[in-house]
């Protein structure tokens, strides 16, 4: 069980971030490898919330200026465990290829579309989330890109933050740039930079791909050398500019 601490309120979310340089919340922090890829035991704020404090402080700021324009800005999906990456990477796998008869490298193909390899994914950082507009009564599923577009129901809340989340360090990861390879476009996800940016430093800086190839879930025989480094470069790595 991750360990978390869950604050309703904070001194910080009073100060507004849209008057404060971002570039002053930078930090060279030497991160483990455990923290980058979702096996330490980080404290994680807000309930439901569940990001770093620096990032959670960030979003109660984002969120209230929001609601005065009628969007309240609810997070789905936030902090992720190597546990939980893993289980849904096996649900995915073995749906795909028990039920679906995809040989495994089609399976795996169509898993990395949205979803990540365990260990790699941003969600372990407690800087990224997913979110809807709290105040639409949700159905079916809810992240779905064409529900961010045009009339769908989450289209104020995208072009909101189209507007304003950079204001509060909050950046769209996996952009709708054609050129951009690797994942594909979620108008949902969001990273705080501040934090996000040098975690993905120390990311790089980590020999990654040795330590993937020593994990054992479901599917994970599959992976040869040429496959990661090639996942990482695209996956991982071709992203919103800024937040490299």
């Amino acid at each position: 069980m991750k360990r978390r601490s869950f604050i309703k309120n904070s001194s910080f979310a009073s100060l507004a971030l849209t008057t404060t340089p971002i570039s002053i919340f930078q930090h060279n922090l030497d991160y483990t490898i455990e923290e980058l890829m979702g096996k330490a035991d980080i404290e994680l704020f807000g309930e439901d919330i569940n990001l770093k404090e620096e990032a959670y402080d960030a979003f109660l700021n984002m969120r209230d200026v929001a609601l005065d324009s009628g969007i309240d800005i609810k997070i789905v999906s936030s902090y992720r465990s190597f546990e939980r990456q893993a289980q849904i990477f096996e649900r995915k796998y073995l749906s795909y290829t028990e039920e679906s008869n995809m040989i495994p490298l089609d399976a795996i193909d169509k898993i990395v579309e949205y979803s990540t390899i365990p260990g790699t994914s941003r969600h372990h950082w407690g800087t990224d989330m997913d979110i809807i507009d709290g105040t639409v009564e949700p159905q079916g599923d809810v992240l779905v890109t064409e529900k961010f577009e045009g009339k769908g129901p989450y289209s104020p809340l995208k072009e909101w933050m189209d507007k304003n989340s950079e204001s509060f360090g909050f950046y769209l990861v996996y952009t709708d740039d054609p050129k951009r390879r690797g994942f594909k476009y979620e108008p949902w996800h969001y990273s705080y930079a501040p934090l996000s940016k040098p975690m993905l430093t120390a990311f790089r800086s980590k020999n990654i791909m040795k330590q993937l190839e020593k994990e054992e879930f479901i599917g994970s025989d599959q992976f040869t050398s040429g496959f990661l480094k090639s996942y990482i470069e695209d996956n991982v790595l071709d992203i919103n500019p800024y937040l490299l």
